[in-house]
C-alpha cells in the first residue's frame, strides 16, 4: 500500500527537524594540525569522515596546518581546541614557553623522522654521516638535530637548509636530507627510479613520540569530558585507517589538499603499518595512543642532560595521562 503524499512530506520533515537538532546539539570544535593534509593525519580525517567524532557530540572542523601555522601559539590564544604536536619537543617547549596547553595522547609510538641518501658505499648507518652536508629543516635544527648532536656527534657546521624542495637531493648523489619516512623517499623514488637508502631515527633509539594530540587548557578545564570524547573518537579513527578501509578519510584529504593521490595515501599508509609507527613499543600491548610517564621521563633526561631544557623544568607539566581510554590508562 502506498502512503499518502501528506504523511510521506511530515515524515520528511520530521526527520529534517531531528537531523538539525542532533546537528545543533554538537559540540563545534576546532583541530589544527602540523602539515598540509597527509596520510600521517589520516586517522583524524577518518574519525571525522565515519562520524566518530559526532557519535561523540563533537563537530570537529580540522584546519590544514603548514610552515606559517603555529599549532601551539593557536592553543595558546584559544582560537583552536586541539592540535597535532609533531614530536616530543613541543609539549616541552609549550611548558617552557608558558603555552596553556598539553599533551593528551600520542598516535605515533615511532617518530616518523628518517634521514635519506643516495645510494652508496660509504654510508651504511647514521654513524656514518658525521661531518657530511645533511639538509635540514628549521624545525628539525630545534627537534631531531639536537639528538643526532648528541648521539652521533654531529655538528652545526653540517647543516645545509631543507625547505622540502627535493630538486637539491635528486641533483646531488652525495645530498643527505631529512624527511618522513611516509612521503619523501617515495617521491624521490619516483622521480628517480631509484630507491633511496632510508635511516628510521626510532631504529636507533631516538625517543621522541610523534603525532601527538595537543589540548588546550581552557578546553581541559571547560568540559575534560570532551577531551575524552575527542581523544577516543581519534584513536578508533586511527585503528580504523590503518586496518580497515582508508577510502573515507583519504576522500577527505584529498578535497582539503589536491595535491595529494591515492598512490602516495596507500603508499603512506602502507610505510605507517611496515614501521608499526602507531603499534609498537607500548602500544603493543597497551593500544594507539599510549603515553607512558617512564618515556616521557627518558626524554627529558636526555634532552636536559644535553642542555636543551633546564633540569628544574616541570616536564610533568607537558602531558596528561587522564584522557587516554581506560584501557590505556596508567594503572593507579
Amino acid at each position: 500500500m502506498s502512503k499518502h503524499p501528506l504523511l510521506v512530506a511530515l515524515a520528511l520533515v520530521g526527520f529534517a527537524v531531528a537531523a538539525s537538532t542532533t546537528a545543533a546539539e554538537l559540540t563545534k570544535v576546532r583541530f589544527v594540525t602540523d602539515w598540509k593534509a597527509q596520510a600521517p593525519q589520516g586517522g583524524f580525517y577518518q574519525a571525522k569522515a565515519l562520524g566518530l567524532y559526532a557519535k561523540q557530540g563533537l563537530d570537529v572542523e580540522i584546519i590544514q596546518g603548514g610552515p606559517s601555522v603555529n599549532v601551539p601559539l593557536l592553543l595558546g590564544s584559544n582560537q583552536a581546541d586541539f592540535g597535532i604536536g609533531s614530536n616530543s619537543f613541543i609539549p616541552l617547549n609549550i611548558v617552557a614557553a608558558g603555552i596553556p596547553a598539553t599533551a593528551v595522547a600520542a598516535v605515533f609510538q615511532k617518530d616518523p623522522q628518517v634521514l635519506i641518501t643516495h645510494p652508496r658505499e660509504d654510508i651504511r648507518s647514521i654513524a656514518d654521516m658525521k661531518g657530511k652536508p645533511i639538509m635540514i629543516s628549521d624545525a628539525g635544527v630545534g627537534s631531531h638535530w639536537i639528538w643526532l648532536k648528541a648521539r652521533f656527534g654531529f655538528t652545526d657546521r653540517q647543516i645545509r637548509k631543507y625547505t622540502y624542495n627535493l630538486a637539491p637531493f635528486l641533483n646531488d648523489p652525495g645530498a643527505i636530507q631529512q624527511g618522513y619516512v611516509t612521503s619523501e623517499p617515495y617521491e624521490i623514488a619516483k622521480a628517480s627510479g631509484i630507491a633511496p637508502q632510508v635511516f628510521l631515527l626510532a631504529d636507533e633509539d631516538y625517543p621522541s613520540y610523534g603525532t601527538l594530540i595537543l589540548a588546550s587548557d581552557s578546553r581541559i578545564r571547560s568540559d575534560p569530558d570532551q577531551v575524552r570524547a575527542f581523544v577516543a573518537a581519534s584513536i578508533a579513527g586511527w585503528k580504523d585507517y590503518l586496518t580497515g578501509d582508508p577510502t573515507p578519510g583519504n576522500r577527505l584529504i584529498k578535497a582539503d589538499n589536491p595535491e595529494m593521490t591515492d598512490d602516495v595515501l596507500l603508499h603512506a599508509i602502507a610505510e605507517m603499518n611496515r614501521y608499526r609507527l602507531a603499534t609498537a613499543g607500548d602500544a603493543e600491548t597497551a593500544g594507539i595512543g599510549v603515553m607512558t610517564e617512564a618515556r616521557w621521563e627518558a626524554f627529558f633526561e636526555t634532552m636536559s642532560a644535553d642542555g636543551v631544557y633546564p633540569a628544574n623544568l616541570d616536564w610533568r607539566r607537558a602531558y596528561a595521562l587522564e584522557f587516554l581510554p581506560p584501557a590505556l590508562a596508567p594503572t593507579p
